[in-house]
């Protein structure tokens, strides 16, 4: 008698983890392949889903975080485990740090072996690694919870305020196979990830007595604004109160740079006599002096009005006379809506003084950018940046460095929102090629990464990553041949060069030939204008090597405050 035998159609978990992405909407995995997670890229990519490839898990996760940032949707990180993790962590806790929605997800060693320490494949306990510095973190065991392990990293990457988030996939877990039509039903749609969380109208009311109290006020927009996306809510804002503003450095183009409100020009001036402050997606970091101190005028005293997500930001430093609680796009509509024609407008005295402050600190600077010394310096470098970026606002410009990011921020004005990546809350180098290639990538448009030659030597070799996919990137390197400048000396006379001084005469733009792009050598800015020109007009991945007076910066930047001398060389 024949035997009738049913086959049962399987799934796995590889195949889940990429159905789970993408029925969420994830469209690109930034990472590099490796033990357990190769076969993963392979069928992402085979299911047509886009995975750009890093030579390092860092800028792979850079990558990943300033995606998030331009889409508010998080951005994916793919690692292998241990080491791999580990340089993806770096990028994970930057994303954290600065409130990108991000999801690093890695490749782990089984959890028996691991709790065991029975010294398995790079054995490490890499969900409790993970913790201490990201948003959430999550490990799945099961196939049939892949589903909601995506979810639920969804939804904490995106929600309240945005970060990064870990996802623990043991080798294990990928292999594991089950029912597919089991499988199909475990898989979650995430529903409203970042739903509004609107103000209470007691808080508006508060925020907007405190400023119609004020003689002398100020909105302080930071980088939580141009996230937010509440581009014409915060215009609004502005212009229907006639209050000065000034934007930190990744809040700039929220409204165009050159805007008659915009108070950067005058930004010592208004930060320490201003009466009442309004922050908007800002912190009262390191950035802002903590909200105390001569930065802000003390003693004078100074009442602050903040708009933020997070209801532990409130009081982190100083007091805050009027919190409003809520997602920015929310509050800032509400504080519209309560802007009515009777609402007081600033004093003509204060506005008066910031416009004057304005003209004479934008004549110094117009008086510094018209020299031409020889060799460039910063300023005469920039300068022929700015001149070429200026009609081509849709450019994203990406910049790092100590010097190279101070003098870029107050010299290249920004005219539309979320065109400016940088360094971030933390001020930390190696963010640039991963920024440029996330942004490319997420965007298709036209990138130039503004670096300098320290803060590009953390990030150089991605300029193959870049040739690989032929982005539309143009690197910008200000070569002093060295950290800070090129000019100290070994004390001792001996055959090493001081801690601070890099190969003379390096060719950085060989580096990007060696590739495929094309590289540029400028030593005078004609040659710097020519070579970006051409960079842009053929939209191919590019490598100007700017060469800078060696002598050109100074100490840690702008920051020299935050860098302890030793008292023999202060004596």
């Amino acid at each position: 008698m024949a035997t009738e035998t049913t086959t049962t159609e399987l799934t796995d978990g590889f195949h889940l983890v990429v159905d789970a992405l993408k029925l969420n909407g994830i469209d690109t995995i930034y990472g590099l392949v490796g033990i357990p997670i190769t076969d993963l890229a392979r069928l992402w990519q085979a299911e047509g889903g886009r995975f750009i490839g890093f030579r390092h898990e860092q800028h792979a996760g850079n990558a990943a975080a300033i995606a998030g940032y331009l889409t508010q949707k998080p951005g994916i990180c793919l690692t292998v485990s241990a080491p791999g993790f580990l340089n993806g962590l770096t990028a994970l806790a930057n994303a954290t740090t600065n409130c990108f929605p991000m999801i690093l997800i890695s490749g782990s060693s089984e959890r028996e072996i691991v709790d065991l320490q029975q010294g398995d494949y790079e054995e490490m306990d890499q969900l409790n690694a993970a913790r201490p510095y990201a948003k959430a973190a999550y490990r799945v065991l099961h196939a049939e919870d892949i589903g909601i392990g995506v979810a639920r990293a969804i939804r904490a990457a995106v929600s309240g305020r945005p970060g990064g988030v870990y996802l623990d996939l043991p080798a294990k877990l990928l292999a594991q196979a089950i029912d597919a039509e089991r499988g199909r039903q475990s898989l979650v749609k995430v529903v409203d990830p970042a739903p509004r969380q609107i103000p209470a109208a007691d808080a508006v009311a508060r925020a907007l007595d405190v400023l119609k109290g004020a003689k002398r006020p100020l909105i302080l927009l930071g980088k939580g604004a141009a996230y937010a996306q509440a581009d014409a809510a915060i215009r609004a804002l502005v212009e229907k109160s006639g209050i000065p503003y000034l934007p930190m450095s990744m809040a700039k183009g929220l409204l165009p740079d050159d805007h008659a409100q915009s108070a950067s020009a005058a930004r010592s001036y208004v930060l320490a006599e201003a009466d009442v402050v309004m922050l908007v997606g800002a912190r009262l970091n390191w950035l802002l002096s903590h909200g105390k101190g001569k930065t802000w005028g003390a003693p004078v005293p100074k009442r602050f009005i903040q708009v933020d997500i997070a209801p532990t930001e409130i009081d982190s430093n100083v007091a805050i006379a009027a919190p409003v609680i809520g997602d920015i796009g929310s509050c800032v509509e509400a504080l519209v809506a309560g802007i009515g024609a009777g609402f007081p407008k600033p004093d003509a005295q204060w506005l008066g003084a910031i416009a004057e402050r304005k003209a004479k600190n934008a004549a110094k600077m117009a008086e510094t950018l018209a020299k031409d010394p020889v060799p460039m310096n910063f300023h005469s470098a920039l300068r022929a940046i700015r001149d070429v970026l200026a009609p081509r606002p849709d450019i994203y410009v990406v910049n790092e460095g100590a010097n190279t990011l101070d003098f870029a921020r107050s010299i290249i004005d920004m005219r539309e929102p979320r065109k400016r990546l940088d360094s971030g809350t933390w001020g930390i180098m190696g963010i640039g090629m991963g920024f440029a290639i996330g942004a490319s990538v997420t965007t298709g448009k036209q990138v130039v990464a503004i670096e300098g030659d320290s803060a590009f030597g953390f990030s150089g070799m991605e300029v193959e990553t870049i040739c690989r996919y032929n982005l539309p990137v143009c690197i910008v390197v200000f070569n002093n041949n060295g950290v800070y400048r090129g000019t100290d000396v070994n004390p001792t006379g001996g055959k090493d060069v001081a801690p601070t001084v890099f190969v003379k005469g390096a060719r950085y733009d060989r580096m990007m030939e060696a590739f495929g792009g094309i590289g540029r050598n400028a030593a005078t800015p004609a040659e710097l204008t020519a070579a970006l020109n051409e960079a842009i007009a053929s939209g191919r991945p590019t490598l100007i090597n700017a060469v800078i007076d060696e002598a050109a910066g100074t100490e840690s930047g702008r920051i020299g405050n935050l860098n302890p001398q030793s008292a023999a060389k202060k004596k």
